[in-house]
């Protein structure tokens, strides 16, 4: 993972792979070998501040893509489940509202979509109007 960034040094982005690794902001001042008061200070400073919060966007990023990539599977088991005339009553009930749930979800998430797009295409013909 890079935090590259020509706004803080070289021992800052050894202190937020620290900070991403660790257990909390003593160990991570450990690992880099600087006080605990040290990364405290830096966590404070707009420039630290803000290539800490990207290093977490990406590294979250990844997590997401790789729940993303297990999806699939996660769908065929609970078709499965829901479908298995072994499974207790209520696993089948759990898997049916889980299914139902992220099933409105994502046509909420469609209609938002759809607004959204809407609008914008509204605001580029009121906007090209204009000029």
């Amino acid at each position: 993972m890079s935090v590259s960034s020509p706004k803080i040094s070289r021992k800052q982005e050894d202190a937020i792979i620290a900070l991403m690794a660790q257990r909390g902001v003593d160990e991570a001042a450990r690992t880099v070998k600087v006080s605990p008061r040290t990364l405290y200070r830096w966590l404070k400073e707009p420039a630290f501040d803000e290539a800490f919060r990207e290093a977490r966007r990406a590294a979250f990023s990844q997590c997401v893509a790789r729940l993303q990539q297990a999806a699939p599977a996660a769908v065929t088991t609970l078709l499965k489940t829901l479908v298995d005339p072994a499974a207790p009553a209520s696993v089948r009930v759990r898997a049916a509202e889980c299914i139902m749930n992220h099933s409105i979800k994502a046509i909420e998430l469609e209609d938002i979509e759809g607004r959204l797009s809407e609008l914008e295409r509204t605001a580029e013909e009121t906007t090209g109007k204009r000029r």
